[in-house]
């Protein structure tokens, strides 16, 4: 208990340089899904080998895949207590649109208690804080626990290949316990810790029609037009109760007992802050469900970008001669992300008309996770947010989807504890994302005591 305290005192006496180690982290442009950024991914990945040699970890390693670099790092000097695998990412989104942003996405900025950057919450920031708690306890003489780190540079993407990696290192990688900091809390004064993910399936649909741009006046009315096609498959992938019409599409969508949807209810988000937070003037969603069940025990179906025929400045009568589409669904335990590309393909041919060609291509899959909410890695989390916060943290389901997680359940046999700090208004995958301070420090005083608890179970 004595180097615990000793370390959190550490850490509150280094916040300023902290931030300051976090601001170059974010500066650095390491988008994963744009191949002119590769040299910034491999610069993101250095830097993070660099932060681990620094801090006293060892056998930091930047280990090489078919895409980006994994980096890896150890300290395994505890005999007899349990080895955590700790998870995390250095890889950010895109900016688009950059004019949206109030400050540039890689010149962190602070205004107030935020800090604002592309990655500053998804997850640089996490990543950094889950480092900082490790140099703290590394500085009054070693980790209660043994540690592996995983910090991969694919995530953004659906982790095409950190599968073959974990598979290849699966002896390196074994572990008691896995941590995963790419999470968040509910509120900056309510932590909470998330029990489930949903998986995601995500997918480019094109519909071509003729075989270049056609002017509107002259062929207008005797040739289908690409666009008003794609938008009406897409119109017709709902129906009037916001239910996804894909053939069985919840075929294997579990119904939610009556004890969860009661400790769901418990979630002090209200819908009023839900939509405040959104912008949207009302919210929407499969009836029948409250919000909070909408969010993480219902699946969904998104349109994530459409692009046709003209569309710059002015007026030009253009019949287009093909029309895209990004479409994106988010799965629940127990439907299978592999399936749903045929549960698509079927839906296109029954409804796509013959005046028009189609194709569709998966880009990337995760399948769902579920988690068992009364382990002991759970209730030491549970103990060490409830120190930190003064609270008792809320379980909880997540939306948003962490392919490793699945991984690490299959490949692994554990489980991963979900514990990250993020808000959900920081605008992850958006402009102007942001990191709430006061959580960042909030969450390496919370990792210092998680570790400490985990290094008490057998």
């Amino acid at each position: 208990m004595t180097d615990q305290l000793q370390a959190i005192a550490f850490a509150k006496g280094e916040q300023s340089r902290f931030v300051a180690e976090l601001k170059e982290f974010l500066s650095i442009p390491s988008i994963s899904t744009l191949s002119e950024h590769k040299p910034d991914i491999q610069r993101a990945a250095g830097w993070v080998a660099d932060q681990m040699r620094r801090i006293g970890l060892e056998h930091a390693e930047i280990l090489p895949t078919a895409g980006h670099p994994v980096v890896v790092a150890d300290w395994l000097h505890a005999p007899g207590k349990p080895t955590l695998l700790i998870y995390g990412h250095y890889d950010v989104q895109p900016v688009d649109p950059l004019n949206e942003w109030h400050s540039p996405p890689f010149e962190p900025t602070q205004r107030g208690d935020n800090l604002y950057a592309r990655g500053a919450s998804d997850m640089k920031g996490q990543v950094h804080a889950v480092l900082k708690a490790l140099e703290a306890l590394l500085r009054g003489g070693g980790l209660p626990l043994n540690v592996e780190l995983l910090i991969e540079g694919e995530e953004e993407i659906g982790s095409p290949n950190l599968q073959r990696f974990m598979e290849t290192h699966a002896e390196k990688l074994r572990c008691d316990f896995s941590l995963n900091a790419d999470s968040n809390i509910l509120r900056p004064d309510l932590p909470s810790l998330a029990y489930g993910l949903r998986g995601l399936a995500y997918f480019e649909l094109r519909v071509y029609g003729p075989d270049h741009d056609l002017h509107s006046g002259q062929f207008g009315g005797s040739v289908h037009n690409p666009a008003q096609v794609l938008c009406e498959l897409i119109a017709g992938m709902h129906d009037a109760n916001g239910r996804v019409t894909l053939p069985g599409f919840y075929d294997k969508v579990r119904a939610l007992p009556p004890e969860e949807r009661a400790a769901l209810a418990r979630n002090p988000v209200t819908d009023e802050a839900w939509r405040a937070m959104t912008g949207a003037p009302r919210l929407y969603g499969e009836a029948g469900y409250s919000t909070v069940e909408r969010l993480g025990a219902r699946p969904t179906l998104e349109v994530n970008g459409l692009l046709s025929g003209f569309t710059g400045e002015g007026s030009k009568t253009v019949l287009p001669a093909k029309a895209m589409a990004k479409i994106s669904t988010r799965l629940v335990p127990y439907q299978d992300d592999l399936a749903v590309e045929g549960q698509l393909r079927a839906y296109l041919a029954q409804r796509a008309p013959a005046t028009v060609r189609w194709e569709l291509n998966s880009l990337t899959s995760s399948p769902p996770a579920i988690m068992e909410t009364n382990s002991p890695a759970v209730r030491a989390a549970s103990t060490a947010l409830e120190a930190t916060f003064g609270v008792k943290p809320i379980l909880h389901l997540e939306g948003g989807s962490v392919p490793v997680v699945s991984m690490v359940q299959e490949g692994l046999g554990v489980d991963s504890i979900l514990m990250g700090f993020g808000l959900p208004d920081d605008n992850l995958h958006a402009p102007n994302e942001k990191l709430h301070l006061p959580n960042y420090f909030h969450g390496i005083e919370a990792y210092i005591r998680f570790l400490s608890e985990v290094a008490q179970l057998s």
